[in-house]
């Protein structure tokens, strides 16, 4: 039970009608993607997916890569399928065309790589730290560097990789140790060791360029004196090509919980001269470079959120449709399919509705990077910059702690053969469990929301979205019929509770930190319910729309209307509790002593 069927329907629905593809393609540089053009690379993706990177999943699983005297072999087959996945020019999708990448906007690449995640979740982390190394570079890097490294880590013959934490510096970065001694001709010697490095060492690709964070003599203490180096597995011939080995080796790999098919190397530098690597950008500057990447890869962990989620869901649907269990509560017929039972639809719900919402609500932050990125109006790409800053945060840290609570959802509808390996509905839950921990844990992501984004600007971008949000209540309350009121009355109070929290966190910050620090990941999981909600309350509105025009799949249109207001009474409904928990929660969390817990 391997198979997995890209959502195609509900993703170009999103794609449409939610981030606005055809507004996207009209910024400048983006002209190709054409309605036409995005659909038919979704499609192709959708054929890769569930053809080729999905019947490795659990091959990749049970395997696992393999480390033995410093080198790492991967799973059967996964060579294979790199080798076709680069082929067809999936990993430069949405790089720059300057260097050989599709150019491609984020939206689109947000619904190609969730496709990756959700056929491959360990497979699809191998180009995702590669796109996160060439955008660093992209961004920072001299000319000379960028014609350099670009066009073969596009291709994808060259992959990238990220190394931040060191046994001792995990995510406080000050403490980073790794040294960087300069060379006298522009190069430097790097020393040290980095751990938990992500396609560290690998036999898919011939070459490796490491991103490496560490500190030049002079370099002051802290996160001021941190710098960012190109570190090649192999250095280049005088032909530009795999030269000589660097002195920067895989001297193990982890084995862990989930993603067995993804190598997490402990890598070791300078233990036989130094490795060389190449300045990026300015001395001391690294960490500011190294955010790019960080940015990029918490969006991408998020969709990973998104991915296992949906992956969990249809293998736990087409279970439910299997599995004959029970009577019919309503007329004692049976046995019957599971489906048929109460709370077995209940847990479906659960998943199929968040999974649409976080789906929605990361494709129009992907979307706003774009017009962030490429809208020619100044102040229009300032506005949309300050939305995908604040939403960063809540679609990685919402995204896969709901990920994580559906792939267990999915265990639970299996029953007692959700415990058992063979049915693959135990590898969801373990490989979802890491996605809320790197790149920053679920508590770093809500620092960083009501730290950063709300209280240093006052609440000022938010207050604008919860303005976005309540006209959307405005427009459900004119909406006719039972199930827009129930949707109209879930929603506007998920959006007051959304606005009284916010308002606590901005106007209390500085007064009380620590306890508005206690209620920082509720109200994370406050700020993703009701943004989810927002986008499925659009959703609705947009489908009420076109049932009254008599356009479209009539079914699609209504089930969008049902699970909005499924959301609504199951999810939106726990909104006030969770203000209530940013309000008045820190009190009791803080109130006994250390020694007392």
């Amino acid at each position: 039970m391997s198979t997995y069927t890209a959502p195609l329907r509900d993703m170009q629905f999103v794609l449409r009608e939610l981030a606005g593809i055809e507004e996207v393609g009209k910024l400048p540089g983006y002209e190709e993607a054409t309605p036409d053009t995005v659909e038919a690379i979704l499609e192709e993706a959708a054929k890769f997916a569930s053809g080729v990177l999905a019947p490795l999943n659990v091959t990749g699983d049970r395997q696992g890569a393999q480390w033995q005297d410093g080198e790492v072999t991967m799973p059967a087959g996964f060579r294979e399928a790199y080798a076709q996945f680069i082929e067809n020019g999936w990993n430069g999708i949405g790089s720059e065309p300057e260097h050989g990448g599709q150019g491609m906007p984020k939206l689109v690449v947000a619904a190609v790589q969730e496709m990756w995640k959700a056929s491959n979740m360990a497979f699809s982390l191998c180009p995702l730290l590669t796109t996160g190394a060439i955008e660093a570079i992209t961004l920072s890097g001299t000319p000379e560097l960028k014609a350099t490294w670009l066009p073969k880590m596009i291709a994808g013959t060259w992959t990238g990789t990220m190394n931040l934490t060191e046994p001792q510096a995990g995510s406080d970065l000050s403490l980073v140790r790794a040294r960087a001694v300069p060379q006298g001709d522009g190069s430097y010697k790097l020393f040290g060791q980095k751990i938990f490095i992500t396609y560290g060492e690998h036999d898919l690709a011939e070459n490796i360029v490491h991103l490496v964070l560490a500190r030049t003599p002079d370099a002051p203490e802290g996160v001021k004196g941190i710098s960012l180096f190109v570190v090649p597995k192999f250095l280049l011939d005088a032909g530009g090509g795999p030269g000589a080995r660097n002195d920067a080796r895989c001297v193990s790999i982890e084995h862990k919980l989930g993603i067995h098919a993804s190598p997490t190397c402990v890598m070791a530098y300078g233990d036989n001269g130094g490795a060389t690597g190449y300045l990026v950008g300015r001395e001391n500057e690294g960490l500011k470079y190294m955010f790019v990447m960080m940015n990029a890869a918490r969006f991408a962990v998020g969709l990973e959120g998104v991915a296992i989620a949906e992956r969990a869901y249809q293998r736990a649907l087409q279970y439910a449709r299997e599995r004959l269990q029970g009577r019919d509560l309503a007329d004692g017929s049976g046995p019957v399919p599971i489906i048929r039972h109460p709370d077995i639809r209940r847990m479906l719900m659960l998943m199929k509705s968040q999974t649409e919402a976080m789906r929605a609500l990361a494709y129009v932050v992907a979307a706003a990077h774009d017009a962030a990125v490429r809208h020619p109006d100044a102040t229009e790409r300032q506005r949309n910059q300050a939305f995908v800053d604040l939403m960063i945060p809540v679609v990685k840290g919402w995204s896969t702690e709901v990920g994580n609570e559906i792939a267990s959802l999915g265990v639970q509808i299996h029953g007692g053969m959700g415990f058992i390996e063979e049915t693959g509905a135990a590898q969801h839950l373990r490989d979802a469990r890491i996605t809320t921990i790197y790149e920053g844990t679920t508590g770093i992501q809500a620092n960083d929301l009501i730290g950063r984004k709300i209280a240093r600007e006052g609440g000022a971008t938010l207050k604008a979205v919860v303005a976005a949000m309540q006209q959307v209540a405005q427009e459900l309350a004119a909406q006719p019929g039972e199930e827009f009121a129930a949707l109209h009355a879930g929603f506007a109070r998920g959006v007051e509770a959304l606005a009284a929290a916010a308002t606590h966190v901005a106007t209390r910050f500085s007064e009380d930190i620590l306890a508005v620090h206690v209620g920082a990941v509720p109200f994370l999981r406050l700020m993703g319910i009701v943004s989810g909600g927002w986008q499925l309350a659009r959703a609705a509105l947009v489908a009420q729309r076109k049932l009254a025009a008599g356009e479209g799949d009539a079914g699609f249109c209504k089930t969008k209307i049902s699970t909005a207001r499924f959301y609504a009474d199951h999810l939106l409904a726990q909104a006030p509790g969770l203000a209530a928990t940013v309000i008045k929660g820190g009190a009791g969390a803080l109130a006994i002593a250390e020694d007392a817990l």
